[in-house]
């Protein structure tokens, strides 16, 4: 009997299926497809200037209802690093930074070969996405931004009001 809700094997043992495997399917997979006259292609989502993907089922549920328990630790844990250094830190962010410079480096690679190529025109056009990906921020960061993006569209009276809140909030700890 066959079933299709689990990654068995034909003796039904259990395949393990990782990042890298999956990677390298999605690639094989652009492969063939090309080889059939398909345009198609497997670049990884940092290439493309995406960030993370979307947050698992359970995750994005409770933070549309407004009761991620996970996400307002996040939160609360940002505010107070504002409130005492009125910046955020994260040890991720070397990480990214050089992520990015890779990424970076690769798409100025292209630029360069497309050059010698003589297609200047798209060169020039590679180089312009290169130059506008959007900016490297860690999670932590973007949860910062976003905050004082919030105090900042309220009134001068509701900021004062919000921080002398989450003050209370920190003594009461």
């Amino acid at each position: 009997m066959l079933t299709c809700d689990k990654a068995e094997d034909e003796h039904g043992h259990r395949l393990h299926i990782d990042k890298a495997l999956l990677r390298e399917w999605r690639q094989d997979f652009a492969q063939m497809m090309r080889d059939q006259g398909i345009a198609a292609n497997a670049t990884p989502r940092v290439v493309r200037g995406h960030g993370k993907g979307a947050a698992r089922d359970g995750q994005y549920r409770a933070q549309r209802r407004g009761r991620s328990y996970a996400l307002r630790e996040r939160v609360d844990s940002v505010i107070r690093e504002l409130s005492a250094t009125r910046t955020v830190r994260d040890p991720a962010r070397g990480r990214l930074q050089e992520t990015r410079k890779a990424v970076l480096s690769g798409w100025m690679g292209v630029a360069d070969r497309l050059d010698a190529q003589g297609e200047i025109v798209l060169a020039g056009d590679v180089r312009y996405f290169a130059r506008h990906l959007p900016p490297v921020l860690t999670d932590r960061e973007r949860l910062a931004q976003e905050f004082i993006r919030h105090l900042e569209a309220r009134s001068p009276r509701e900021r004062g009001r919000d921080l002398g809140r989450e003050r209370e909030v920190e003594r009461s700890r």
